[in-house]
């Protein structure tokens, strides 16, 4: 291998790795924006119609749809009762200027004082390198309630 080659190698490992890390750095900067209020830095995070497909078959185009989730009694009720959106370390695969993430998102309620957790999710992002870094072009999010359309979609994105 010649030095070139072994440059190139280097830098594209080094790329493959700056990637990886802005995109874990995009995923865990939605929980504390959206828990502060953020919206629409939190909508910011998607690419102009980028979707959100919550479970149930609720979804939201961003920013727009994004912002009045965000800003809706549901998520609002969460935050004033005191709430914590967190996303666990992703599962990454690149594919030049696009990538997909899996990862398992958690919600932690306070209620009386107490701290519990409200709810489990797997999610499977797609995303897409822009002018501005990575952003979000859909999120797909499944709560582990037992269903098999939760288990699929993990199956899914493992294959």
């Amino acid at each position: 291998m010649t030095v070139e080659e072994r440059l190139a190698a280097l830098e594209a490992r080094v790329q493959a790795a700056e990637d990886e890390l802005a995109i874990i750095r995009l995923l865990n900067s939605y929980g504390p924006m959206v828990d502060s209020g953020a919206s629409e830095a939190a909508a910011a995070l998607w690419v102009e119609g980028g979707i959100y497909d919550f479970t149930g078959g609720a979804v939201a185009v961003a920013p727009d749809g994004l912002v009045a989730a965000y800003e809706g009694p549901e998520h609002q009720g969460l935050v004033h009762a005191g709430c914590s959106h967190l996303t666990a370390t992703p599962r990454i695969t690149l594919d030049g200027d696009r990538a997909e993430a899996l990862a398992y998102s958690y919600v932690a309620k306070r209620r009386e004082g107490e701290w519990f957790l409200y709810r489990a999710a797997i999610n499977h992002w797609l995303l897409v390198r822009t002018d501005a870094g990575w952003r979000i072009e859909r999120r797909t999010n499944r709560l582990l309630d037992g269903s098999e359309e939760s288990y699929a979609l993990l199956r899914r994105v493992l294959d």
